[in-house]
């Protein structure tokens, strides 16, 4: 059985915020409810898709393929922590 819940979420704007709201609902064709968890919804995921992504300038893109494609030698510190690692993990 599927249950659905309808929560209510409230804000306070000014009359000519509402009224912007309002002609923009209107042309889209929807109810200004409708339009505003549409817009929220929009932009929520715009935020969340953009804070997954890495930016990096060209010179950190090829400084990232050069190391992929020639890894330097492991250093001491890294030796040591692959051996901690295996120890406590076997």
């Amino acid at each position: 059985m599927t249950v659905i819940s309808n929560e209510r979420i409230t804000a306070r704007v000014s009359e000519q915020i509402k009224e912007t709201l309002i002609a923009a609902a209107d042309l889209t064709g929807a109810t200004l409810n409708q339009f505003l968890v549409q817009a929220a919804l929009e932009k929520a995921e715009h935020i969340i898709e953009k804070d997954k992504l890495i930016h990096l300038s060209k010179k950190d893109a090829q400084v990232f393929f050069d190391v992929l494609e020639n890894p330097p030698e492991p250093n001491a510190k890294l030796i040591n922590a692959v051996k901690n690692y295996r120890a406590h993990i076997k």
